[in-house]
């Protein structure tokens, strides 16, 4: 099933390129996701700054050892013949790095995120109905904490009354031009 998701093939757009961008140019970034795709750090952002709180499909895990390894490598051995590859290290199940149903979020990453989140000056919402928590009360924290909130949202937000500035514009055009603005 892996070999045909869609997360594997998917190439970044425009936001990805433009928040990289804004990164290259020396204004301090850093991504939080609830995406398990990996295109920020395909548009070229450093892994370091990128905080996936779902997880990744770029990786598998063994759920015994623990161990990772790349998703491409573990399709090539099924592409080769294995049925359902093993872990290499101790022959345990491998699964996605991802953060399934009914598991909780690694409380590491979520203390990371909300450090993140405390000390922002400027947390912009993309793409993010800002429904689903624990990810959705980090809006809070950075508003909690003096930062400046912005949402891009083709829908209403429960946090756009809290919002500095909401933009209801596609993201693929709106981001750029928000990061342009925010690096002058």
């Amino acid at each position: 099933m892996r070999r045909a998701t869609f997360a594997l093939a998917a190439e970044p757009n425009a936001a990805h390129r433009a928040v990289t961008g804004l990164e290259r140019s020396g204004v301090p970034v850093r991504v939080i996701t609830q995406n398990v795709d990996g295109l920020h750090q395909l548009a070229g952002m450093p892994d370091r700054k990128v905080l996936e709180l779902h997880g990744t499909v770029r990786s598998v895990v063994c759920t015994a050892c623990g161990a990772r390894s790349a998703t491409v490598d573990v399709l090539a051995r099924v592409e080769a013949g294995e049925d359902d590859p093993p872990c290499l290290d101790c022959g345990g199940v491998l699964k996605t790095a991802t953060v399934m149903f009914g598991e909780r979020l690694d409380p590491e990453v979520l203390g990371e995120a909300a450090a993140i989140s405390e000390a922002c000056t400027v947390f912009v919402a993309v793409g993010t109905s800002l429904q689903v928590h624990p990810a959705a009360g980090l809006a809070d924290v950075a508003v909690d904490h003096g930062a400046r909130l912005v949402v891009v949202n083709a829908e209403p937000t429960p946090y756009d009354d809290r919002a500095d500035e909401v933009i209801r514009e596609p993201i693929g055009t709106a981001l750029p031009a928000l990061l342009r603005r925010i690096a002058a």
